[in-house]
């Protein structure tokens, strides 16, 4: 299947221009087809409505971000306004995130990325067209991306269904097992402490910085616990919790459930708080439609 993709960006330099017409090109000549306005535009077109058919019949918006396409995007200014009025809309009805790909090509994430890419992974292209950039954005459209298989042999009480289905960034987060091949040992030298180790659990995807904080401070201070709960222990790096300073014994005896007790903890407030920013989100976009709306039928009733 030949993937269709929509290249949004602003009409900067001529050289911006150029520089997006390569990309236009160079994905064409890749087997992509790609709809850019400077190709599939023509004079008496309605540049509205080619936008509108354009985001909705692509498999794949490729945003092309600069300072200059945040301005206008998070002023809503131009045709890169109007796109993002109709990507956020998109983005907010259908939550079709990997629909829209962000292409960092000057600038920073945070200077360059309008606020409804906000959290978005990018694909680095401000070394060029020909780095690893944009190999990247051609595997991720053909769906070429590939996990090397889990070793599953490295960790302990893993069920074989475990891993027969890629984990949504949607789904909550899961103890999938204790990895023990990175269990520490203890140092036995009769040091404080000494008899203690590290004990790492990998998880069933890699969580949000902000589920990671979540669970640490809800670990620190559980809504239930026994007397040998050890606070300060409990740091998130990656796909694994890491409880630095038990035992396995611990792990079995009393951490077992306050572990699950905590993730299930921060599941929960991490989907309340997204659903929060959703319905913020969501209040804002229908305040600006409506302000837009009351300025063009005033606009429409002042004759000069």
């Amino acid at each position: 299947m030949v993937p269709k993709v929509f290249i949004s960006y602003a009409w900067e330099t001529e050289d911006h221009r150029a520089w997006v017409k390569s990309l236009a090109d160079k994905l064409l000549s890749d087997g992509i087809e790609a709809i850019l306005d400077q190709y599939d535009v023509s004079p008496g077109d309605r540049l509205p409505q080619f936008m509108e058919q354009s985001v909705s019949a692509a498999d794949y918006v490729l945003i092309v971000c600069t300072p200059t396409y945040k301005r206008k995007a998070d002023g809503r200014e131009g045709g890169v306004g109007y796109e993002g009025h109709i990507i956020s809309n998109e983005l907010y009805s259908k939550s079709n995130e990997r629909k829209f790909i962000p292409l960092l090509k000057e600038g920073d994430p945070g200077e360059s990325m309008p606020s409804f890419l906000a959290g978005k992974l990018a694909i680095d292209l401000r070394e060029g067209l020909d780095a690893a950039g944009y190999d990247d954005l051609r595997a991720t459209l053909f769906h070429l991306k590939r996990k090397p298989p889990v070793r599953v042999r490295s960790v302990a009480n893993i069920r074989s269904r475990s891993f027969e289905k890629n984990e949504s960034p949607d789904d909550p987060v899961r103890i999938v097992g204790i990895i023990t091949d990175e269990v520490g040992e203890p140092r036995n030298d009769g040091t404080p402490g000494c008899a203690l180790y590290r004990v790492p659990f990998r998880l069933s995807r890699r969580p949000s910085a902000l589920w990671a904080d979540l669970f640490v401070k809800t670990w620190d201070s559980p809504p239930r616990w026994s007397t040998m709960h050890r606070p300060g222990i409990a740091r998130v790096s990656g796909d694994k919790i890491i409880l630095d300073g038990t035992t396995i014994e611990e792990v079995r005896d009393v951490h077992k459930e306050t572990l699950v007790l905590c993730v299930d903890v921060a599941n929960k407030m991490e989907r309340e708080y997204l659903l929060r920013e959703q319905e913020k989100r969501q209040r804002e976009e229908r305040r600006r439609e409506e302000h837009m709306k009351n300025v063009a039928d005033i606009a429409n009733e002042i004759e000069f």
